[in-house]
């Protein structure tokens, strides 16, 4: 749609796959009618998944600036806007979480170094989780994007299915279905030793 068609238009009442193309056309109404529409649930995920208000705003930040930057990279075919924007939120909230790990960990002094040096036996622990924690994500990689999407929010996230159907726009029974088929995958490929860690 021309731009001189829009300018007088209301855009709230374009649909988000609307709003994309006039967003990476420059449009800032489309733009703020997308952050109005899904901020909540944006800045939902970023806290559960930092858990600090300060760093889950600075992810929104960003998302939402990444979004601005990209529009023009939304993809009909992989899904809705809602799950295109929750997945630049996971992807900054991960960024945020690593460079906070790197941080803390510049900022500790050598004299507490000794202090968490770790038994043999907490090591032993540490591989053994690592290990599984490889066959999962291992295990998840076979999942279709679907499925694996639900899994991640409601595991990784700390989302209900409710919450999992308002933020994918699809029915809470869809959800529910997607959440049962990965479980069930995953565990066939965990119970067959399709996975290795």
């Amino acid at each position: 749609m021309a731009r001189a068609q829009t300018d007088h238009m209301d855009v709230r009442a374009f649909a988000d796959e609307d709003l994309i193309p006039m967003m990476a056309r420059g449009d800032a109404r489309a733009f703020e009618t997308l952050y109005e529409r899904h901020s909540g649930a944006a800045y939902s995920l970023a806290y559960r998944m930092v858990g600090k208000q300060a760093l889950a705003e600075d992810v929104i930040q960003e998302a939402f600036l990444n979004l601005w930057r990209s529009g023009a990279h939304y993809d009909r075919g992989r899904g809705s806007v809602r799950t295109w924007i929750l997945g630049i939120v996971h992807h900054r909230a991960i960024d945020a979480l690593r460079r906070n790990s790197v941080h803390a960990k510049r900022r500790s002094d050598d004299d507490t170094a000794a202090e968490r040096l770790e038994s043999p036996e907490r090591v032993e622990e540490d591989v053994a989780r690592r290990d599984e924690a490889s066959i999962v994500r291992g295990a998840m990689d076979v999942l279709p994007a679907d499925q694996l999407k639900v899994i991640e929010l409601a595991y990784f996230g700390g989302f209900t299915h409710t919450e999992i159907a308002d933020m994918l726009e699809s029915p809470i029974g869809t959800v529910k279905g997607r959440m049962r088929l990965g479980l069930k995958k995953m565990r066939e490929a965990l119970a067959h030793g399709a996975v290795e860690a």
